[in-house]
């Protein structure tokens, strides 16, 4: 669940060109989703596949000149850079940083007791997930006296990221700091875009959400100014101590991006997200309403958002077709929809058979998989590629977005295929403890000087050596 928020100036953002091949069925002049039919042949190459597939991609590298003086203008001149930001950006200028205390705690008493609730089931079900997530330290006995443990230490402080623009996002507030505190962190703050409509403050419900979890430390700014202040520290307004972080985690849109990318190294960093996106393997036992209620969920996020149907059906394609009409002028944003729905970046992937569709999905590398087909299970199971998989029709996304106990902060743009989403691991650190007798390490002797003499660095033997001389 990621979106390209309004962090920054307006976003920068190309697709990769559909190929869209009609086949049958109603008029596809008028319907959303291009079709790209790969029947015909057998499937190309995994590059070529690749480069076929619709995709929106977040050019990084074109706003990185535009982000550099930004981080630079926060780290040489701290909060009065940021403030000047928030008031271009977000139009408006807070008093200060760090929300106060009590602004927290009014926030999450003018609650609605609904979303309050609903958030409480979201929290238990996402620390019940997390907390079997923490590692135990690991001890290996590798000779007699010697040993190397593997303890998992968490960072020690935390900058998560809660994304403003075109929704308000307490939900990322929840699925960022749920394994952080079950990592172990000790030092957590929330950033999230001020509000001009909520007197510079961010959103009510951002802020009731960092207090519900227990977090003290929210802060109000949005954007590259918000990564490059959470990286560099500075001092508020009032004299606080703005203390830097170790990581920043939470999805952002392209200018959020490129200042992950311009400070990492400084700050740890969880990944460099892009538009949300959500691709469903369906078969002829689909139900083509569910299907299209998916496809559409996502593409709610964001205009760039991409929803891709894989499916050996090209009755089921027609049937979703027909749904996602009927249902897309029955919904609050259907302008927002329609707009995503209908880019280059989504579509329908037509193929001749399972093993077709799963090599197509596993190229695709999803941000959120669907597998809506008979066996679904063991149609999972066979799945390499993809950020989170829901099975079957009773486990739709929108599940996972709020309160499937999983974590919705997943890799996109394909990066499935190399990372995992947000989870404890992101927030520990494995280090080795290495504990040797003076009988270990002699029995260790030849084999060190043996290496060190083969990559010509004697004073590494030497430094072993030098312990037995006397």
């Amino acid at each position: 669940m990621t979106s390209a928020g309004r962090d920054g100036p307006v976003g920068v953002t190309t697709a990769r060109p559909a190929v869209a091949r009609p086949v049958g069925g109603p008029d596809y002049a008028d319907v959303m989703l291009r079709r790209l039919d790969l029947r015909a042949e057998p499937l190309p190459r995994t590059a070529a596949l690749r480069g076929l597939l619709p995709r929106s991609e977040v050019d990084v590298d074109a706003v990185l000149h535009r982000v550099r003086p930004i981080v630079e203008a926060v780290r040489a001149r701290g909060v009065e850079a940021v403030l000047e930001f928030s008031e271009a950006f977000d139009k408006v200028r807070p008093g200060r940083i760090r929300v106060p205390a009590q602004t927290l705690r009014g926030a999450l008493a003018a609650l609605d007791p609904a979303v309050r609730s609903a958030l409480e089931l979201s929290i238990a079900r996402a620390r019940a997930v997390h907390a079997d997530q923490r590692r135990a330290d690991i001890v290996t006995d590798v000779v007699a006296g010697g040993t190397v443990t593997e303890r998992f230490v968490p960072v020690r402080r935390v900058g998560l990221y809660a994304p403003g623009g075109l929704a308000v996002y307490p939900s990322s507030v929840v699925m960022n700091v749920v394994p952080a505190q079950a990592a172990g962190v000790e030092s957590l703050v929330v950033a999230s875009p001020p509000q001009a409509e909520h007197g510079g403050l961010p959103h009510p419900t951002v802020m009731a959400a960092a207090a519900l979890l227990g977090v003290e430390e929210v802060w109000a700014v949005g954007g590259a100014q918000a990564v490059s202040l959470l990286a560099h520290g500075g001092t508020d307004t009032d004299g606080g101590d703005l203390e830097p972080v170790d990581v920043v985690t939470g999805p952002g849109n392209v200018y959020l991006t490129a200042a992950k990318r311009l400070l990492r190294g400084l700050i740890g960093i969880d990944s460099e997200a892009g538009t949300t996106e959500i691709a469903v393997l369906a078969d002829a036992t689909a139900d083509p309403g569910h299907v299209a209620a998916d496809l559409i969920s996502q593409a709610e996020h964001d205009p760039n958002a991409a929803s891709v149907l894989v499916t050996t059906s090209t009755a089921l394609a027609d049937a979703v077709d027909l749904e996602l009409e009927r249902q897309v002028a029955e919904t609050k944003h259907a302008e927002r929809i329609r707009a995503a729905l209908s880019g280059p970046q989504s579509g329908t992937v037509l193929v001749t058979d399972l093993a077709d569709a799963l090599a197509v999905v596993d190229a695709y590398a999803a941000e959120h998989l669907e597998i809506q087909t008979a066996d679904a299970r063991a149609v999972a199971r066979r799945v390499r590629n993809a950020g989170a998989i829901f099975v079957g029709p009773w486990a739709p996304v929108s599940l996972g977005d709020y309160c499937a106990g999983s974590n919705h902060v997943l890799p996109t743009g394909g990066c499935a295929r190399h990372s995992s989403g947000l989870s404890v691991q992101t927030f520990l650190r494995g280090v080795h403890v290495v504990e040797y007798t003076r009988e270990a390490l002699r029995g260790s002797l030849d084999a060190v000087v043996t290496l060190a003499a083969a990559e010509d660095l004697p004073a590494h033997g030497q430094a072993v050596t030098a312990r037995f001389a006397r």
